[in-house]
């Protein structure tokens, strides 16, 4: 691949991608046309003529329509193409295929934290997670005090104190969606398996009230967990005292805690990607797609988000559907986003964003068929809600718009105990209290921002590794961090700011 200068990834299509700044008037190998102006590495070149209202076709697919005649050789982006509809087929589970699972003798393991109730983490934080935004100034108070006494000096198997707060959690309609939706995010994270042990907390009047999320959900432990209000204690002064209190007697039992050999059965992968470029289809998204089939031959599951982002490829998902009814509940999902940007005057081509486009990505549904590409190719087991436990193994989707720090609070509330995320533009997002793997889909861009980037799989561009081979070492990374290996976002401490709860419905 690295001594051509682009590449067309089927035959059927009508553009090739450019895999480095090409010249105007290059001929350009292997698709033997002349540049007409120069065409940036990750975008598009014509290989034939295109007329005017025709589809522009890659990966075999639609990705938009000719505004103008484009000649062979010319740029193919926002300036000559644009969206339009045309029919999907859905064709409700007709590439279903059996997959090839590995024995329990020869199932990958990874080394994880077993709680008392059999879930498994890959980290061992203590939470703080509050209800309302009232009580997100108290819970970092709480935080500091902590760090500040040096409690933790003495407790080495504890990575840190998380305090999970947010804007959201009063003057709300306590009986629609929206409400579900958020007491569904704060508990998922209450209950999520990362965390030793959790102190809830709330300001006490918010409508958002601990109990009723306490007695709708499996209440964890009582040694383990413990909740309270600002009111209650009478202030915050009194209020931070109280939880030192707390953490000096939970403390000495999750520091006990120690790593156990496990299936790679119990682990959760969120597959994210942000800050997208012409590449992350033909590289890190792909290659994703790959590692997430072998954790799914070896029991695992990995979960697709960010609906607005596979809008325009969801017949490819359709098409994996495990049965008509899963089929059914994603395609509902896309109606409702039709139907909630024409609400709020917007457009499903409003992403890419300005740096997708300046990295190639000239329609949704061009990103979309990139994007799709982390799933891999194994059966559509479920369609999930926002933060709905994910209860299937297998691969799995969960509704979510495509903003990432909001799609993959939703991945975490749902369970997932490790997230992939993948990124062309230089994405520099971490999570707690999940680790998350990042993937640059192009050599310059790791290379650029080393510190950040975990995996290099720009190394499927340049010719040295195959699809296969970055794959298998992205597979291979999942086991070493969900074993405790750091990140780079960890290392740079990554993960305070990154709870962001999706928030639908009037605000009052």
């Amino acid at each position: 691949m690295a001594s051509n200068a682009s590449i067309r990834l089927s035959p059927q299509d009508n553009v090739a991608v450019a895999l480095k700044d090409i010249a105007k008037g290059q001929t350009v190998a292997p698709v033997s046309v002349t540049a007409c102006a120069p065409i940036p590495r990750g975008h598009k070149l014509a290989v034939e003529a295109i007329e005017k209202d025709s589809p522009v076709i890659k990966y075999g697919q639609i990705i938009g329509f000719a505004s103008e005649y484009i000649s062979p050789g010319a740029h193919v982006h926002v300036h000559n193409v644009c969206m339009g509809e045309f029919e999907r087929d859905y064709a409700f589970g007709a590439d279903l295929t059996e997959t090839d699972m590995v024995t329990d003798t020869d199932r990958a393991t990874f080394e994880g934290f077993v709680r008392e109730d059999g879930r498994i983490g890959t980290r061992n934080y203590i939470g703080i997670v509050t209800s309302v935004n009232c009580s997100a100034t108290v819970a970092r108070h709480i935080a500091r005090e902590v760090e500040k006494r040096g409690m933790l000096d003495e407790y080495p198997n504890i990575d840190g104190i998380v305090p999970i707060v947010h804007g959201a959690g009063c003057c709300v309609a306590t009986d629609d969606e929206g409400f579900r939706m958020l007491q569904r995010t704060v508990w998922g994270h209450a209950r999520h398996p990362n965390f030793a042990a959790v102190l809830m907390l709330g300001l006490g009047c918010e409508a958002n009230q601990i109990p009723l999320m306490v007695k709708a959900g499996d209440r964890p432990p009582a040694d383990t967990f413990h909740y309270t209000t600002i009111q209650k204690q009478g202030g915050t002064r009194k209020t931070v005292e109280q939880a030192i209190t707390w953490f000096a007697n939970v403390l000495p039992r999750a520091n006990a805690l120690q790593r156990r050999t496990v299936p790679v059965s119990e682990l959760t992968v969120a597959l994210q990607c942000g800050g997208s470029d012409g590449y992350s289809g033909i590289s890190a998204n792909p290659a994703l797609g790959l590692a997430v089939d072998t954790l799914v031959r070896h029991g695992g599951s990995g979960v697709l988000a960010e609906t607005p982002e596979i809008y325009g490829a969801e017949h490819l998902l359709t098409r994996r559907a495990a049965s008509r009814k899963i089929g059914d509940k994603l395609i509902e999902r896309i109606r409702w986003w039709e139907d909630y940007t024409a609400k709020n005057h917007g457009s499903m081509n409003n992403n890419p964003s300005p740096g997708n486009k300046a990295g190639g990505l000239t329609t949704i549904l061009e990103k979309s068929l990139g994007a799709v590409a982390k799933g891999g190719s194994t059966k559509l087991m479920g369609v999930y809600r926002y933060a709905e436990p994910i209860t299937t193994k297998g691969f799995s989707f969960m509704d979510s718009p495509g903003y990432d720090p909001c799609s993959i609070t939703g991945e975490v509330a749902s369970g997932c105990n490790l997230v992939c995320f993948t990124t062309g533009r230089g994405s520099v997002y971490g999570n707690k209290p999940v680790p998350s793997i990042k993937m640059a889909t192009n050599t310059p861009i790791y290379h650029h921002m080393v510190d950040d980037m975990d995996i290099n799989c720009g190394t499927i561009i340049d010719g040295t590794e195959s699809l296969e081979q970055v794959g298998e070492r992205i597979f291979q990374k999942m086991l070493a961090v969900a074993s405790g290996e750091k990140t780079k976002s960890e290392e740079l401490g990554f993960g305070d700011a990154e709870f962001v709860p999706w928030q639908v419905g009037a605000q009052m």
